[in-house]
């Protein structure tokens, strides 16, 4: 095999009570990418479509990702990478995470798989270090190993594959404007009060509970951040509103989708989802606030070969 054309999807990461730690996989929102071997060694960005990003190897979440990657194995080869981008930066639905995440599982495809799935996390990170100053793996985990991901630790890195309820649905809502990955983390407090890490231990460990006993309600009392949504919130106009709405139409819960400014809810069943997007569209509709939306089931395959 010498090219392979890849979905990269779209993921949401933290799920409210699980910062830099939990994250799940959308199935009907990605990139899309082509990666080709080459007789020239090194790896070349040679297109991006759809938004304007930096095609030196060096200055792309894609290229650096794939760097790093190549460090670690012999190959008499180069890589190509074709990048159709359909999830815009800055929209909290991992964009640079789709693009490290696609390129190393691309790559590691063509090299005739010598690193797991788990072992192409740490690759990814690379890429997600260089769009937000952090490698963290709360994106590219579920990007690459679909479902819900728990990064259990990052020093050894160590991710695990969650349950996934087969009736959760989530909806995402992209408000026009852009929260930049770095500035959303600059105004998270570098310590938290004692009470407040307890609630959120409780939260994580119950969600996780909820996931594998498939208990909705306990899910949806699970959906809460006692931490980094207080403190993030103030950047997305209307988010209070959006989350309200989504609870009252059905919703289990919700809350910002990574860095934000997507807000994103789960519902049990695609029914109680397409309602919530519409709960949530409507309040946009008032403020005058341009939006994309999604619905979208749970991807447990994660980057998929098109």
């Amino acid at each position: 095999m010498n090219e392979i054309k890849l979905f990269c999807p779209a993921t949401i990461a933290n799920i409210s009570c699980g910062f830099d730690v939990l994250g799940l996989c959308l199935d009907n929102t990605g990139d899309e990418m082509l990666v080709r071997k080459t007789k020239k060694k090194g790896v070349r960005i040679t297109k991006i479509i759809g938004q304007e990003l930096p095609l030196e190897t060096e200055k792309n979440v894609a290229g650096v990702a794939v760097l790093a990657m190549l460090k670690e194995t012999e190959t008499d080869y180069g890589f190509e990478i074709e990048i159709t981008k359909k999830i815009k930066p800055g929209s909290g639905i991992g964009s640079s995470a789709a693009s490290s995440a696609g390129a190393v599982f691309g790559v590691n495809k063509l090299l005739g798989e010598p690193f797991s799935l788990n072992e192409l996390v740490k690759f990814a990170m690379k890429g997600e270090e260089l769009a937000s100053g952090a490698p963290h793996a709360d994106n590219v985990a579920p990007a690459l190993l679909g479902g819900f991901t728990l990064v259990k630790g990052y020093d050894p890195l160590e991710v695990i594959k969650l349950h996934s309820p087969k009736e959760i649905y989530a909806t995402v809502i992209h408000p026009q404007i852009e929260v930049k990955t770095a500035d959303a983390r600059s105004v998270i407090k570098q310590t938290i009060p004692l009470k407040k890490a307890i609630i959120q231990w409780g939260n994580l460990a119950g969600l996780v509970s909820a996931l594998y006993t498939e208990d909705y309600e306990l899910i949806g009392r699970c959906l809460h951040d006692e931490i980094v949504e207080p403190m993030r919130s103030p950047l997305i106009p209307g988010f209070h509103k959006v989350k309200e709405a989504a609870i009252a139409a059905g919703a289990l819960g919700g809350g910002i989708s990574g860095s934000g400014p997507s807000i994103f809810a789960l519902s049990k069943g695609k029914e109680t989802a397409e309602k919530a997007a519409k709960a949530m569209a409507e309040i946009y509709k008032d403020f005058g606030v341009d939006y994309d939306i999604h619905v979208s089931k749970i991807n447990t395959e994660g980057v998929k070969v098109l």
